[in-house]
């Protein structure tokens, strides 16, 4: 058997070079897109500061048994240095497992997946319905667009003070069901109707970014589909069924995704409503807050371990959410 060889570099031919190093690799990589990376780089450090920092040291917060009592302070012109000590787990082991564990976590926790559930599906399906009407054409849908996007356009604490009036005992909510001989509920006070009261606001504010996501998606689909879909004999609910709701399929789970992810970190709405008057309809991220800075001492280990336990579960949702999202498009693929 005869084998070439290249004279100039004594090598075979067809030969390949070993593969670099990872050093030697992330050098070439530098060298090729070095003017990439020195784009990047402010972006990356100021990530670094604002977001991974602060999620290091709220990590090691957890491991450890940090409160108003224990940490560095000062008061006057002494300066207190910290006595907290590491306990490893612990935090995470009382509130998954402790005696008060389903009180003080697991009681909230069912209530935020009930919430985010709730409202998200009123967000998607009152969006869903009034983005094929404003799809239509029709005398005045310039200004229905824009009345309908107020409750998106105005920050979002003055609407909640908003509900919060009008909710109250004398407020316009109740006067109008008093006028119509109904009952009046203690919208701030009983625990069902502060739950109620808040999915209501919470969907107020929320279905205009649904609406207008979805309109954008509605007008994207191309209008030949339910052309060739009525001249086969497609009714309305057929085209319906098997062209708008294929071609919202992509913004659909973008907007859901990210209508779960804000729900379920919605602070400000449960916050406004209800302050710390409502124990039972507080959500895990309202109530992390109270631990931490809403009560006396102040316990910053547990709210730390219940940040990071809600972060914990948005990384396992939004990973099965796109697996399943790609196993799906895989089939319909076939």
């Amino acid at each position: 058997m005869t084998v070439a060889i290249d004279r100039a570099t004594g090598k075979r031919r067809g030969e390949r070079d070993p593969r670099p190093g990872p050093g030697r690799r992330l050098m070439q990589a530098y060298q090729k897109h070095w003017y990439a990376y020195a784009m990047i780089a402010p972006v990356a450090i100021v990530l670094g500061v604002l977001v991974l920092y602060p999620l290091a040291y709220g990590f090691y917060l957890t491991l450890t048994d940090a409160d108003s009592l224990n940490t560095a302070r000062t008061i006057g012109v002494n300066e207190i240095e910290a006595t907290y000590k590491f306990i490893g787990l612990d935090n995470y082991a009382d509130i998954l497992w402790g005696p008060t564990a389903y009180d003080r976590f697991w009681s909230h926790f069912l209530w935020t997946i009930a919430w985010t559930a709730l409202c998200v599906t009123l967000h998607y399906f009152i969006g869903l319905g009034l983005a094929l009407l404003l799809n239509r054409e029709f005398r005045g849908r310039t200004l229905y667009r824009m009345i309908l996007v107020l409750p998106w356009a105005v920050p979002t604490f003055v609407t909640v003070f908003g509900w919060r009036f009008m909710l109250a005992d004398g407020g316009v909510v109740n006067a109008a069901l008093d006028a119509l001989h109904l009952p009046s509920p203690l919208w701030l006070e009983d625990t069902f109707w502060q739950r109620f009261a808040a999915i209501m606001v919470n969907t107020w504010c929320g279905v205009p970014f649904m609406m207008l996501s979805l309109l954008g998606g509605l007008q994207s689909i191309d209008s030949s589909l339910y052309e060739a879909a009525e001249m086969d004999g497609a009714d309305a609910w057929q085209r319906f069924r098997y062209v708008t709701l294929p071609g919202l399929r992509s913004v659909s789970s973008t907007v859901v995704l990210l209508g779960v992810i804000w729900t379920f970190n919605q602070f400000a709405i449960i916050f406004l409503l209800f302050g710390d008057t409502a124990p039972d309809a507080q959500i895990l991220v309202t109530w992390a807050y109270y631990l931490g800075f809403g009560q006396q001492p102040r316990d910053f280990a547990q709210s730390a371990a219940y940040g990071i336990l809600l972060l914990a579960v948005l990384i396992v949702f939004t990973s099965f959410y796109r697996r399943w999202l790609s196993r799906n498009d895989e089939q319909l693929a076939i």
